[in-house]
This record gives structure tokens, C-alpha cells and sequence, in this order.
């Protein structure tokens, strides 16, 4: 059942809107008359908290150069099912193939994940902290919706909404003049995310012709009806055989009517 093997890549995307929400921060450091003396972009890394902790606390005769602060760290840290979003599993999402007017992709309804990220503001200043974090709380009220194309065949954008579930400042400084001081501001957001089946193709019905029999014995049929899109050459949909297009020129999103022919059998 499982053997169909896809890759959406819709993590990796997710990880990546969630990262590039943060990444164009700034702030200014001023002197005492006002005047701005240093402005500074706050860089952001993916990756656990305490692997920079540790980077902070080594030894400067190493050669690899200690980080600086500020600095921002995030990370996904869990996944859960959420079924209170749950939706209808034989809904599809359709889109056509372009310049194919003959199939068109499609993918049914997605799964219902929440992720949760949690966003990590290292400074060795109190007020470079609160620089960064007013920055970031007037946008979440308490959530923040980016749209995301989440699958490359179906050109689509989704909602997703980012919610800041929970702020908390940590002082690691415990006294040593020798140990350089951090303080963490821990952010922690739940994306309600969705995840895709394999997206598969398939032709495009444009042309259906029924044929009504007066019993089951019966070899001629009483009735036949053809159904097909109609469109005229200006766009506009059309029920007039006289005035559409052929059907095969019909493409998958346009606004087309339907043709109804019916033939009495002899």
C-alpha cells in the first residue's frame, strides 16, 4: 500500500518559510545623544540551543572564532495530528498542466500535522533582547498566515497559520567573571501544517456519449446523448454547437458550458 514512493519536500519547505519569517531582523545601538552608531542584521541558524551554548563557552585559544551576539537559533521540535481540521478524504485538489489541455494533476485532501517550532533569541545585552522580540509580537495575534505553494505539479498557495503559543527569558550568567553572559528569550510556535499524498495525472473527460436501451435484452439503444464543453472563440461559455470551439481545444480551467446533444434511435 505504501510502496508508491513521492517526495513533496513540504517539510523542508515548512522549515524554511518558518526561518525566512526572522532572517531580515535589525537593530540599532545608539549613543547617548541618539544618534545611531551600529546598525546590525541578527543572523539565525538552524539548530538546537545548547550546541551554540556550548560554541559561547569555549575555549578563545581555539581555532574556530567564537559566535557572536545577538543571534537567533530555531528548531522543529515535534509533530502531532490534529484532527479537529480534519476534512472529507475523497476531496482533490485539480490543477491543469500547462500547454497540455488534455490531463491535469491532481492530489486528494491532505493530512492535518501541527508543528511546533521553538525560536531562540541569544543577546548579551537586556535590551537588545527586547529589541528583537518587539519585533516579532506585533505580528502574531496570537498567529501569523504566510501563504506556501506546497506542491510544485498543483500551482496552489495555502494558508498556513504560524501561532506564538509561549514566551519565556532565561540568564544563564551565575556569577563567574570569566563566563561570558547570554540571555534567551525561548519562543515557541505551532504551524498548522498539511501533508500531501502522491499527486497522479489524468486525462481530462471533455466528450461523453450515453446510449438509453428500452430493456436490458435489447441490442438498439432508444436514446443517445452527447455531452460536451462548449466555448466560443472570444471565451464565453456556450450551449450552441454552431458557435464553440472543438472540444479537444477546451482546456481545464476554462468557463465552459455544456453541449447537450440528445438523438432518437430508430
Amino acid at each position: 500500500m505504501f510502496g508508491n514512493q513521492f517526495y513533496n519536500e513540504t517539510t523542508r519547505r515548512y522549515v524554511a518559510v518558518f526561518g525566512t519569517l526572522f532572517n531580515t531582523i535589525k537593530i540599532a545601538r545608539k549613543n547617548n545623544a541618539g544618534s545611531t552608531i551600529q546598525t546590525m542584521t541578527v543572523p539565525i541558524n538552524y539548530g538546537p540551543m545548547q550546541k551554540f551554548l556550548a560554541r559561547l563557552e569555549q575555549d578563545p585559544s581555539l581555532t574556530a572564532p567564537q559566535i557572536t551576539l545577538p543571534r537567533m537559533t530555531f528548531e522543529m521540535t515535534s509533530m502531532s495530528y490534529d484532527p479537529s481540521r480534519n476534512l472529507t478524504p475523497m476531496n482533490t485538489y485539480s490543477k491543469n498542466i500547462t500547454n497540455n489541455d488534455a490531463s491535469f494533476n491532481t492530489s486528494y485532501t491532505p493530512a492535518p500535522y501541527n508543528i511546533t517550532f521553538q525560536l531562540n533569541i541569544m543577546t548579551k545585552f537586556q535590551e537588545d533582547g527586547t529589541k528583537i522580540i518587539e519585533q516579532i509580537l506585533p505580528f502574531f495575534k496570537p498567529d501569523f498566515t504566510p501563504s506556501v505553494k506546497l506542491l510544485d505539479n498543483i500551482d496552489e498557495y495555502f494558508d498556513i497559520p504560524i501561532v506564538l503559543d509561549n514566551i519565556s527569558m532565561e540568564d544563564t550568567y551565575e556569577g563567574s567573571f570569566e563566563q561570558r553572559r547570554a540571555l534567551i528569550w525561548t519562543l515557541t510556535f505551532t504551524m498548522r501544517a498539511y501533508y500531501f499524498g502522491p499527486s497522479t495525472q489524468k486525462k481530462i473527460i471533455k466528450f461523453a456519449k450515453t446510449k438509453l436501451y428500452s430493456s436490458l435484452d435489447s441490442n438498439t439503444a432508444v436514446q443517445i446523448v452527447n455531452v460536451r464543453p462548449g466555448l466560443t472563440a472570444n471565451g464565453l461559455p456556450t450551449t450552441n454547437i454552431n458557435n464553440t470551439v472543438a472540444y479537444a481545444n477546451i482546456n481545464f480551467e476554462d468557463d465552459w458550458d455544456y453541449i447537450v446533444q440528445i438523438t432518437n434511435g430508430p
